[in-house]
């Protein structure tokens, strides 16, 4: 076979710990290539487009573009930074011949760094170091550089690895530089350290096709768009194509197979309808690609992440995408409440199954797995970020659903109950270590490292399994008062033993339904805090708020004040209500118990008991 190397073309990932400034540098890359008018209003964070993205401020998906330089096509590959969506990384690495790995001058590598980029080394790509946010005044450049060294001598699979060139930049300033005394002016030393070090992409365009699908979108006209990169042969619009499936999809013409030839018979076949390129933030259609190229395709239906696309003469799949194993695990079912089917659109199972269904072919990180109830379905991710972000995708599109506390992910390994084990990072000030050391106790943590800089930053590490670090996220915010900067780092498993201990105190439920009136929750914030305001309907079994004691309390805050025909003068007095707590979606979950359920709507998240019936929650206590 014939290798011929596609010299105009560059394909490089960008990879980093979250918040070290990936889709920023994409940006100056992007304005400094000239893919915009000269007068276009463009913002930042070009893209991050998704809703939540922007919200967040954190890359969920990893996304393509494309950008022009000195007649050298440079398609660049934005990643993800944080732990709980890694899977878009494994997914993407493979489009890539080298990577820009983004390193935080203040921060220095953090665990997703050393993440990411065992990643990438394991893929063969050529690394260029760039080390972002030198202009900060607590830019640490020199020390930061010696970190990275020593990360790449733990992890380069190869000698050539270890060659890696430094660039030095500040992307929200739009410069880089190959030595900190040159003259800050542009991008351009960047641009050509990628032209110059990131090989340009192999492989055979005489030879039959071969595309390994990478990612997937949807055209309301087209339908579904495969996004991959062309290995070997020749792509045009209108060819006729097969697809080789690595894992099982929707479809009755689903065939899995095995990497290598297959037979052409046995394959279902395509024409394809549109073909297209990436320029700047647009698709551009094309008439033909040549291997080495990234494109999207329309025309390929039931195709799924990791699919081959190859040629209908000689079909031959390419090695299937590796994932890891999810860690943290929930049910997700259709909303049984009494007040189900107000506020969504989609309230069935049916519509349920089909969606999460839908997100398996994006989001290959996730599980789903039907359960012994029909309305309930037990889904598994990478983190609570990653579960997180699903429901409230799922909600924004007006699905009703309900879900449990997440759990960590647990396997028998002879005989032996296994459990996933995190390398847990805090990065705050002194005054917070007595309480966060008292929680982390009570959660299996163990202390591995500890340094403070000597101003009053500490930075902790500790070993905690995954089931003890969930929920602690929301008490790290709250106990720090926003003022650290949390991370952590899977790092295998390890037998299950001990139990973690729980803080929540009991919660005040809701005996009768009805709408809640002032006179009621007056009476239930003498008991403890409340989480809904007046005028807020409720239900029998809905936890209306939380007290300082064990036990569930059963309060009726539908009750009125009773008339009578004795009047005072200060008897009609309006009653001052506290204001009610309203928790975040990440706090609801922290906060239920095993006999608890969220209900999530479009309008709302309600706190409410498995087991609605206060009786045979009585019932069961007792039994």
């Amino acid at each position: 076979m014939t290798i011929e190397t596609a010299t105009e073309i560059r394909n490089v990932a960008i990879i980093a710990h979250v918040d070290h400034g990936k889709t920023s540098l994409v940006d100056a890359l992007l304005k400094q290539s000239h893919v915009f008018r000269a007068n276009q209003q463009v913002g930042d964070l070009l893209m991050d487009m998704n809703p939540l993205e922007r919200e967040r401020g954190i890359t969920i998906l990893a996304k393509n573009t494309a950008v022009i330089y000195r007649d050298v096509k440079i398609n660049i590959i934005d990643t993800p930074g944080h732990a709980d969506f890694s899977g878009e990384v494994e997914r993407v690495v493979n489009m890539a011949d080298g990577c820009l790995l983004v390193v935080d001058a203040v921060d220095g590598p953090m665990p997703q760094t050393r993440y990411v980029l065992k990643k990438a080394l394991e893929a063969g790509l050529r690394p260029v170091v760039v080390i972002n946010k030198v202009d900060r005044e607590q830019a640490r450049v020199a020390e930061t550089l010696s970190k990275v060294q020593d990360l790449f001598l733990e992890l380069a699979t190869t000698v050539e690895q270890l060659d890696f060139q430094t660039i030095y930049a500040s992307a929200r300033e739009g410069w880089a530089v190959a030595d900190e005394s040159d003259p800050k002016i542009s991008m351009e030393p960047l641009f050509e350290a990628i032209v110059k070090l990131v090989p340009a992409p192999k492989g055979d365009p005489r030879g039959p096709l071969q595309m390994l699908v990478a990612a997937l979108d949807y055209d309301s006209h087209l339908g579904q768009i495969a996004i991959g990169r062309i290995f070997r042969g020749r792509l045009a619009s209108g060819d006729r194509v097969a697809r080789i499936t690595h894992v099982p999809v929707a479809g009755p013409a689903a065939v899995q197979v095995q990497d290598g030839a297959q037979p052409a018979q046995a394959l279902p076949q395509y024409r394809i309808e549109r073909l297209y390129v990436f320029q700047g933030l647009q698709r551009l259609e094309t008439e033909y690609v040549e291997a080495g190229d990234i494109v999207a395709v329309a025309g390929v239906q039931d195709v799924a992440i990791g699919d081959t696309i190859a040629s209908v003469e000689q079909p031959e799949a390419l090695p299937g995408i590796t994932i890891e194993e999810p860690t943290v695990k929930m049910t997700v079912g259709v909303n049984t409440s009494p007040l189900s089917g107000r506020e969504g659109q989609y309230c069935t199972s049916r519509m349920l199954h089909a969606r999460l269904l839908k997100e398996l072919r994006t989001n290959i990180s996730l599980r789903v797995q039907e359960t012994a109830t029909a309305a309930e379905f037990l889904v598994a991710g990478r983190g609570e970020l990653h579960l997180t972000i699903l429901i409230e995708t799922i909600r924004r599109e007006g699905y009703e659903i309900e879900v449990s506390k997440p759990e960590a992910v647990t396997r028998i390994v002879d005989g032996v109950e296994m459990e996933p084990y995190e390398l847990l990072s805090l990065d705050t000030r002194d005054e917070y270590i007595g309480p966060l050391t008292e929680n982390l106790a009570s959660r299996l943590a163990q202390l591995v490292d500890m340094r403070n800089d000597g101003q009053g930053t500490v930075h902790i590490e500790y070993k905690i399994p995954t089931r003890g670090l969930i929920g602690f996220r929301s008490f790290f915010l709250r106990t720090t008062r926003g003022n650290g900067v949390m991370n952590s780092q899977l790092l295998g498993e390890e037998p299950m033993k001990g139990e973690v201990k729980r803080t929540r105190t009991g919660v005040l439920v809701a005996s009768e339904p009805g709408t809640a009136v002032t006179f009621g929750l007056n009476v239930a914030q003498g008991r403890g805090v409340t989480f809904v305001d007046a005028g807020t309907e409720v239900y029998e079994g809905m936890i209306i708020g939380a007290h300082p004691r064990e036990g569930d309390i059963v309060i009726n805050v539908c009750k009125q004040k009773k008339k009578t025909n004795v009047r005072s003068e200060t008897s009609d007095i309006a009653v001052r209500l506290t204001p009610p707590v309203k928790m975040s979606l990440e706090e609801c979950l922290d906060f239920l118990a095993d006999d608890e359920l969220l209900e999530v709507t479009p309008r709302a998240y309600r706190l409410r008991k498995k087991t609605l019936s206060n009786d045979a929650r009585h019932r069961q206590q007792r039994d």
